[in-house]
């Protein structure tokens, strides 16, 4: 297969006329007779955090760091019959200080994955960095480019494209995929994947689901060693029970899949109880070395609490990769390889092994929800606290902010990961940050 590079606009304008152009051909209606649909987004973004005296970001960055973004987004997708298109594309504008990270090096990339998407490892290469310097950033790129078909029981779709697998919902262990960051505060959108997938629906309501992810290994060829293939089962037990049960109208899913090389089985099951939700996940991942178990469990419940809508959700999740105890550093972490890789493919965000993660949403009027967010490493006692708010300040605008308070002392997961490296060489002994500020105004169309 022949690698599709996007090397400068003009390219990329071809990619959208030649898509249309096909989907045209291969309909023999008229034009009229297509369903089109046109929407997108305008998305201004800041950033900022305040760092101690002993972190090395300080050293970096100064006393603080501020970022920003311009995300414009255009969503096109037109179906005839059976078959579907769908085209998103992206002009991101970024400026700030953490870009100076990636084009000095100066910063383990465990830790801060890349600030745009990047398709060095995808079968196609859909984004095109326009210009760039050391703390300006300007791509174009295809975040959605595929083809879907869909009929009676049986949908497919093949190119770039995302999926969400499991039950989490603020880790997410089974989304070995693509999954997003848990303090991620706009999950709008998820960066799409080179993939096809299909699903089968049988008779009972149960459907059969597979896909198959490509990537390109170090040596730019795409190689089933660092792809994936997967196949998942979601089903209602109270097709396979008789009579009574305990597990009456629960859910489960059951996936068997091949990531990287490396064999997973997943058992998933979804149940209400009592007015609340239970959920949960348990996964094996068959490595080179031995067989790691990874697992969460939630619960989520609603309710009206003086006079307000009021939804929560409490989570604990295992990370089999983790590392034990609670002293550790950025060194210990560097002789943790299963856990290193999956930390920059952007599979894992934590590094121990125990958390509890807790949210709620409380609706203070029709237009403004405030959430705030817990999530805590049990090991070393430390937590991310997180106060957002979402308000819809007009029509098709909307406000996201938040902030963002680490908890923990210096040399704890969120309070400060140690160094454990030569302080005196480097001027700094711990990844801290103080605080964090987020602001965004989104206008959509």
């Amino acid at each position: 297969m022949e690698r599709l590079s996007v090397m400068n606009g003009s390219k990329l304008d071809c990619i959208l006329a030649h898509t249309v152009a096909v989907a045209l051909l291969c309909s023999s209606a008229p034009v009229a007779a297509l369903d089109y649909d046109f929407r997108g987004h305008l998305k201004y973004r800041v950033q900022a955090a305040e760092y101690p005296r002993e972190s090395l970001y300080r050293d970096l960055f100064g006393e603080r760091s501020v970022d920003q973004l311009l995300d414009s987004r255009w969503n096109l997708s037109a179906r005839q019959d059976a078959f579907d298109v769908q085209i998103d594309y992206q002009l991101q504008l970024l400026d700030g200080d953490t870009l100076k990270i990636f084009s000095d090096g100066a910063t383990p990339p465990a830790l801060l994955p890349p600030v745009f998407p990047e398709d060095d490892r995808r079968v196609f290469d859909l984004t095109h960095l326009i210009s760039s310097d050391d703390d300006t950033v300007l791509i174009n790129r295809l975040d959605r480019f595929n083809l879907g078909y869909s009929s009676g029981n049986l949908v497919m779709r093949a190119g770039r494209q995302v999926l969400s697998w499991g039950n989490g919902l603020i880790f997410n262990p089974v989304d070995f995929f693509n999954p997003f960051d848990p303090a991620a505060l706009d999950t709008e959108y998820k960066t799409g994947d080179d993939m096809f997938y299909g699903q089968y629906l049988l008779n009972n309501g149960d459907d059969l689901q597979a896909v198959a992810v490509g990537r390109r290994n170090q040596r730019d060829s795409v190689s089933a060693d660092v792809s994936s293939f997967a196949l998942k089962y979601h089903g209602w037990l109270d097709n396979w029970l008789q009579g009574e049960s305990l597990l009456a109208g629960a859910e489960v899913d059951l996936l068997l899949a091949e990531h990287f090389d490396e064999a997973i089985a997943a058992a998933g099951l979804v149940k209400s109880i009592g007015g609340a939700v239970w959920r949960g996940d348990l996964m094996l991942t068959d490595t080179v070395d031995e067989a790691v178990w990874s697992a969460v469990v939630n619960v989520s419940y609603s309710w009206v609490w003086g006079g307000k809508n009021v939804s929560a959700v409490g989570e604990y999740f295992y990370n089999g990769f983790g590392l034990e105890g609670e002293n550790y550093t950025l060194a210990t972490l560097q002789g943790e390889p299963e856990l290193l890789d999956r930390l920059q493919r952007g599979e894992l965000y934590t590094i121990a092994r125990h958390y509890f993660g807790f949210s709620a949403t409380v609706e203070l009027t029709p237009l403004w929800l405030a959430t705030p967010s817990l999530l805590i490493n049990l090991q070393d006692e430390s937590a991310l606290l997180q106060l957002s708010n979402r308000y819809d300040i007009a029509q098709n605008w909307q406000l996201l902010a938040s902030l963002n308070l680490p908890l923990g002392s210096s040399g704890t997961e969120y309070g400060g990961l140690a160094m454990g490296l030569n302080e005196v060489l480097i001027g700094a002994d711990n990844l801290g940050s103080e605080f964090g500020l987020f602001a965004q105004v989104a206008f959509y169309f």
